[in-house]
């Protein structure tokens, strides 16, 4: 792993595996958004493609493992990035200036590519709340014992708070990815300025999927409100037929 401290011990490298990370994730996001569209399909569909994906536990463990590595490498290499730019830029400037003419900068001062700290930072804490809701439930009741994958995604989404949220998230996430699928390309040096405003609409076709495809499962969660019930809320089993008393005793009259 040499290589990879070296890399991140550079400016070009930090670049290069931001870049690099930042194209695994979108393409993980494709894989992903496509996997829960079989929500339209029903339950039959969506609970064989979980069931699927989760009984194959080394792919399972290995994908996992490389998700998770590139998270933390881009999160890393972000706020890195953002200490070194705001270090670079040094204290007391309330205007940016920009040499490249891709850029414009408005009264604040700020690029498009300033906010991706401030996006990137709403994404982190949007994927916080769906690993619990989905994945490693610590907060609040956990429905993964007893529910089906159909079954929990319906109920978790049926909340209206909890759908605002995703919505919110789903949103910012494009706008985060927008910005961030065109800035891997540069940083890796595919870019040339006769393909730039090809991938710069490639980008942005691609948010705009990302964030309405995510956000609509949160619409077809709340579509499906009250179809699904928690199994905490169910009726309890009646008692075996030796424990049914149908006719009261004498003495219970």
């Amino acid at each position: 792993m040499s290589w990879l401290t070296a890399a991140l011990n550079s400016s070009v490298g930090k670049k290069c595996v931001m870049g690099g990370t930042g194209l695994f994730l979108c393409f993980f996001l494709v894989i992903h958004l496509a996997g829960n569209l079989l929500l339209y399909a029903g339950a039959e569909s969506y609970n064989h493609y979980a069931d699927a994906l989760h009984s194959n536990v080394p792919f399972l463990i290995v994908a996992e493992g490389l998700l998770y590595t590139a998270f933390v490498l881009h999160i890393y290499l972000a706020i890195s990035t953002n200490r070194s730019n705001h270090a670079a830029r040094g204290r007391g400037y309330a205007q940016k200036q920009t040499k490249r003419e891709d850029r414009t900068v408005n009264v604040f001062g700020w690029t498009p590519d300033t906010t991706m700290f401030v996006t990137g930072s709403i994404v982190l804490a949007f994927i916080i709340i769906h690993l619990n809701d989905f994945r490693f439930p610590v907060i609040g009741r956990s429905l993964t014992a007893e529910m089906s994958p159909f079954d929990k995604a319906a109920f978790l989404m049926g909340s209206s708070i909890r759908g605002a949220v995703y919505i919110g998230g789903c949103l910012v996430l494009g706008v985060h990815v927008s910005h961030g699928l065109q800035s891997a390309f540069q940083s890796l040096g595919l870019n040339h300025p006769k393909y730039t405003p090809l991938i710069k609409y490639a980008s942005w076709v691609f948010a705009f999927i990302v964030a309405i495809g995510f956000s609509s499962f949160a619409l077809w969660g709340i579509s499906m409100r009250g179809k699904v019930t928690p199994p905490d809320e169910v009726a309890p089993a009646a008692p075996d037929d030796g424990d049914v008393h149908p006719h009261p005793h004498p003495e219970q009259k």
